[in-house]
């Protein structure tokens, strides 16, 4: 039960970002049928799961908002943004709902009931009349007559009821259901008017087995809803269940041959009938005299409609269900870290291989490191994930800060596919956040200011993402503004920062809004000013080994760029060696490796006619003992520019799995971390883009 109520509270996060983003599109004046359904059918499953579980909160304020829901598609309220508005307000609370019996809380709770009231008010008002789920429901539903065309035929059944078929299958209750929680949900949105048991496949005492479903059920259910609500309840036990639902009014023969014993019993049948108060007395002595004298017909064309479309949607969501499996994350770090662990042993007894030089040994060994390596891929890509899911949530923090702040933006993201590490995208969200409410608050201008400089109403602000040499660039662009070059100036010198008159680049700049409390805003506002808490934002992101850049244009707008590598895990690695050093380059920024040629005293070389700035990695860590007699020199790139290491030895390609360094090791500049090599030592890896940050600095000054 525990396993089934956290796959409850899973999908129902699912199904509430799904119903807000039909709601964002309801707001925008871009809603259809489709999207009122979707939002609907969400709703709908939230319900029927919480009642499943006994959350009766859930179920009642969700039921509010499911009745308003219906009242939309049946075209009584018309979904204005304004109510859009107010129905993302609920999904906000049904969301703190599900969050409160997440944590425990399942009963009832103060300050959730006292705005669960409040909303509910609201919800009654623009939509009209509601009860909550639980409440009597005598009054609720207005006279089924308004749904059908009454046929006054002698043939048509005079009950304003539906007439609701349910028999279950025997292995239904070991699936975990219970038939009689579908049949008390029904009341929840419509009255059970009278009910009967149908227990003809009982057996005696001495071959009852307690987990069989030996029973089914025939109502007469009043209700306002359609057959497709009346069909939905049932959902969890499609497969399960063999469900008729006929409409008020239906052909009096139709009722009877819903029933399975019309086959091989009709008397009994229209016996059930009467009992359950779906047909008088005199309609089922007809049904059963149409039905005796032609015993072969078919059942009407509109139940074979509902037979088929349950059958449909049952085989929709099974063959759905065979495509995938959900599996906690935990149990994808532990595997990670197991194979972690494997291609540690594995490079151990490659190397143990080649010290006693066993051919055999070897070519099993390297044949070892290939299927590691597959496995490695392979668990790896079980934790890659679109980035699209964090790119949409933005949609609505786009929404409610314009609506706030009074602006018009639009917000327009592209490569939602890209995909990069679970753990990546769960880390980058607090920032990008940042960086977007940045973008609105103080990148956007108001409209009067974007007209008097010739730009559209409507502000745009774009989230792009990307992959680029084994990282993922994620870019958050507005079209406002721009950076106030000369201000950021001022406010550094004003504190300190910089000394006065020198001359910095663009890029160094703007690097000085990610000092911890700076900010040009001249007003402070409830939302961060650029600059305000971007410090906050550096440290997140150099936390995931990873790099930010701004750039940006006064007077048209401002990109800023974060770069990540796409795991935290796992990498191919390029091992060079310094002294008796050994150090990890990651594969992915190696360009090439060249012999060190380079004139005395000087920090660059000659590669092919163009200079290529290097570093010693011996001078930058300080490692003690002689150089090699052959230096090499491997260049590696990053956004774009190319530098080289230079380096001793060059031991080639390796998988290198990734150890945190120690808290007193984090202010070692240039390294991202260690790696434990097949000996048993331990190999740094390199921070190729906190090492091309000093090279562009160096430069910058002997410029």
């Amino acid at each position: 039960m525990d396993a089934a109520l956290q796959t409850f509270f899973d999908e129902s996060h699912e199904l509430l970002t799904e119903m807000e983003s039909g709601l964002l599109q309801c707001e925008r004046n871009h809603c259809s049928a489709d999207t009122i359904n979707s939002i609907f059918r969400a709703a709908h499953t939230i319900k029927g799961s919480s009642g499943l579980f006994g959350l009766d909160a859930i179920v009642a304020f969700v039921h509010v908002v499911e009745t308003a829901l219906d009242r939309v598609r049946i075209g009584k309220v018309a979904m204005e943004p304004e109510f859009a508005v107010l129905l993302l307000n609920c999904k906000d609370h049904i969301d703190a709902l599900v969050a409160a019996a997440a944590n425990g809380h399942c009963g009832s709770h103060p300050l959730l009931d006292a705005r669960s009231t409040e909303l509910s008010m609201l919800l009654q008002a623009r939509a009209g009349s509601v009860k909550q789920a639980g409440a009597s429901n005598k009054n609720m539903a207005a006279d089924a007559r308004s749904l059908e065309i009454v046929d006054t035929d002698s043939d048509v059944a005079a009950t304003s009821c539906w007439h609701i078929s349910a028999r279950f299958k025997p292995d239904v209750i070991r699936g975990g259901m219970d038939p009689l929680s579908f049949i008390r949900y029904l009341t929840t949105f419509g009255e059970i008017r009278g009910i009967l048991v149908v227990a003809d496949a009982m057996p005696d005492v001495a071959s009852f087995d307690p987990e069989t479903c030996y029973t089914g059920f025939e109502l007469a259910y009043h209700s306002a809803v359609d057959s497709q609500r009346i069909r939905a309840a049932f959902e969890f036990v499609a497969d399960d269940c063999t469900l008729v639902v006929l409409p008020p009014h239906s052909p009096v023969i139709d009722y009877l041959r819903a029933m399975p014993e019309s086959s091989h019993d009709p008397e009994r049948a229209a016996d059930i009938l009467v009992q359950c108060g779906s047909l008088t007395p005199s309609e089922a002595k007809r049904a059963f005299q149409d039905i005796a004298g032609n015993a072969h017909d078919a059942v009407s064309k509109a139940t074979i409609t509902d037979a088929a479309l349950v059958q449909a949607e049952s085989a929709k969501r099974a063959s759905a269900t065979e495509r995938s499996v959900r599996v906690d994350a935990s149990k994808l770090d532990h595997l990670i870290n197991l194979v972690g662990e494997l291609i540690i042993a594995a490079a151990g007894a490659n190397l143990g291989a080649r010290r006693i030089k066993s051919v055999e040994l070897q070519e099993s060994t390297s044949r070892l490191s290939e299927l590691v390596e597959s496995v490695r891929d392979s668990a790896l890509q079980l934790r890659m994930v679109k980035i699209g899911a964090t790119f949409n949530r933005f949609q609505r923090v786009v929404n409610d800060l314009s609506r706030e702040l009074g602006k018009d933006i639009t917000l327009l993201v592209s490569g939602e596919d890209t995909e990069l590490d679970k753990t990546v995208v769960e880390k980058i969200a607090d920032p990008l956040t940042h960086l977007v409410r940045n973008a609105i608050d103080h990148g956007i201008e108001p409209a009067a200011t974007r007209a008097s400089a010739g730009k559209p109403a409507t502000g745009s602000i774009r989230l792009n993402a990307f992959h680029d040499s084994g990282n993922i660039v994620i870019e958050v662009s507005d079209d406002g503004g721009g950076l106030k070059r000369e201000r950021i100036l001022a406010k550094a010198v004003e504190r300190g920062l910089i000394e006065p008159g020198k001359t910095l680049s663009d890029n160094e700049v703007y690097a000085l809004i990610f000092e911890p409390g700076f900010s040009t805003a001249e007003q402070v506002t409830n939302l961060s000013g650029r600059g305000v808490g971007m410090d906050v934002v550096k440290r997140n992101i150099t936390a995931l080994r990873g790099d930010v850049e701004i750039r940006s244009a006064e007077g048209k707008g401002t990109t800023v760029s974060v770069r990540l590598p796409l795991t935290l895990a796992i990498i191919n690695g390029f091992q060079v060696g310094v002294g008796k050093s050994v150090f990890v380059v990651p594969l992915d920024m190696v360009d090439e490796c060249i012999e060190f040629t380079a004139e005395p005293g000087h920090d660059y070389a000659n590669v092919r006619g163009q200079a290529l700035p290097f570093v010693r990695l011996r001078d930058l860590f300080g490692v003690q003992g002689p150089s090699g007699s052959r230096e090499n020199i491997v260049i590696v790139r990053h956004g774009g520019i190319k530098a080289g290491l230079v380096v001793d030895a060059l031991f080639g390609e390796c998988q290198t799995v990734i150890k945190p360094l120690a808290k007193m090791f984090n202010q070692v500049k240039c390294i991202s971390g260690s790696s434990i090599l097949g000996n048993g030592e331990v190999a740094l890896i390199v921070d190729v883009a906190l090492l091309m940050q000093k090279v562009l600095s160096r430069s910058a000054r002997v410029a």
